[in-house]
């Protein structure tokens, strides 16, 4: 099938095709701030210490709710109430119907396209080992939509 993301509901996804679904831009391993007043969700540029950067996965993947308690299982997780996933990811995207840009992986056939176009968190981010969770704030970014 030329292109089953577009043809399956992420429901019909084999498991090999959730996977290879994500573009692999990894701003969902990034820590968010919410709004306590408006529910506004803001990105920082501060990630999960287990997210390795220059290949934008995570380094113990089949571990990672274990390790970090927090860490969403997008499998299991209803996509319509995760308004914290960025408006680029292809997840979102599937479940809102859309297609999927022309840098994703699936779309390009390369998998540094996410990369290349600019979307990843490669080589802008910095790990939670290093700020302290009260000085995420500090570490606002808004070049993630």
């Amino acid at each position: 099938m030329a292109d089953w993301w577009h043809e399956k509901s992420l429901k019909e996804l084999s498991a090999v095709q959730w996977e290879a679904l994500c573009d692999g831009c990894a701003k969902c391993c990034l820590h968010k701030l919410e709004d306590e007043d408006t529910g506004e969700i803001v990105y920082t540029k501060v990630r999960c210490r287990y997210l390795e950067e220059n290949t934008c996965q995570c380094s113990d993947y089949q571990n990672r709710s274990m390790l970090v308690p927090n860490c969403i299982d997008l499998r299991l997780a209803n996509l319509d109430t995760l308004n914290w996933l960025p408006s680029t990811c292809a997840y979102r995207l599937r479940a809102q119907d859309l297609p999927l840009p022309e840098w994703h992986p699936l779309v390009s056939g390369n998998r540094d396209s996410v990369h290349r176009a600019g979307i990843s968190v490669r080589g802008r981010a910095v790990s939670d080992e290093y700020v302290h969770s009260d000085g995420y704030d500090e570490h606002i970014v808004h070049w993630i939509e």
